[in-house]
């Protein structure tokens, strides 16, 4: 299954492959190779057939010749540069374990280098990739979350912090997510007090995220489960407060006065789209 969160941001491109191109092209015109033999050869030569295979798309290959760079030379400014290279075309092919591992090298070694946002951004973005559906675990998403904090926190002022936060933003919504499975689970299963913390994490948690009316309806439909009437209009209240228009407090108010409770709001007519005309006529 491919994630919706699998989409390449073109701010990565866009870096990773200037940083490539502009050292590469220090050695000029490389001629294609079809094999990389191990043996002792100029480090621009190296670098620049490596960011050549970048721009090829052959990530295997150009990793070797990174590689082959940080062998020959090692802590040489072009071994610094290639371990980022190697970071990048490990993500390109889709081998996060080992992109994450070389963007962890990377920060470790250079913590200081003007390219090191650049590295704590990558290690994030392997990690947004593999998040997947909210029915699957969600170990991904929290070290996403995490990764992409850390990029804010440490780099508030670059554009990858912009682009983080945006990306936050659909990671706390994906988690919510998670917690509404879980939690309307364990409503069908019968465990309303179960399903009432779940509902609760999402109120306390991630009350800015689309899923924030249903939980306050299912916290409503849970107390009403059992007998907690007070609760149930306490929660439909907040609803109708902050949604008077959402479908999600138009049901929690059904449920309410069908049980003789009188909730605070009315529930406000919602306004018809394009659509729905259409449809009505």
């Amino acid at each position: 299954m491919v994630s919706k969160f699998s989409r390449r941001p073109a701010l990565l491109l866009t870096v990773a492959l200037a940083a490539a191109v502009s050292l590469g092209a220090c050695a000029g015109k490389v001629k294609p190779k079809t094999d990389l033999a191990y043996q002792e050869r100029p480090v621009e030569l190296l670098y620049a057939t490596g960011a050549e295979r970048l721009d090829q798309r052959q990530w295997s290959e150009a990793l070797q010749y990174f590689d082959e760079v940080e062998r020959q030379h090692p802590y040489s400014e072009w071994a610094r540069r290639a371990i980022l290279m190697e970071a990048y075309a490990n993500y390109q092919a889709n081998r996060y374990d080992d992109a994450i591992a070389a963007a962890d090298r990377f920060i470790s070694l250079y913590p200081g280098q003007p390219s090191t946002p650049y590295a704590y951004y990558l290690k994030a973005i392997c990690w947004f990739e593999q998040i997947v559906d909210v029915g699957r675990d969600q170990a991904a998403t929290e070290q996403a979350q995490a990764a992409l904090n850390e990029v804010v926190k440490r780099f508030p002022t670059s554009p990858y912090a912009v682009d983080a936060k945006l990306k936050l933003d659909m990671v706390r919504d994906q988690l919510a997510g998670k917690e509404m499975a879980v939690g309307r689970y364990y409503l069908r299963a019968g465990q309303p007090i179960a399903a009432i913390n779940r509902f609760r994490s999402v109120i306390d948690r991630y009350q800015t995220t689309s899923h924030t009316p249903e939980a306050l309806y299912r916290l409503v439909e849970a107390n009403l489960s059992l007998g907690l009437k007070d609760e149930a209009v306490k929660d439909g209240a907040v609803l109708g407060y902050n949604y008077p228009g959402d479908r999600w407090y138009a049901d929690a108010y059904g449920l309410l006065t069908a049980k003789g409770l009188k909730p605070a709001v009315e529930p406000k007519a919602r306004a018809h789209s394009v659509l729905d005309r259409i449809g009505k006529s």
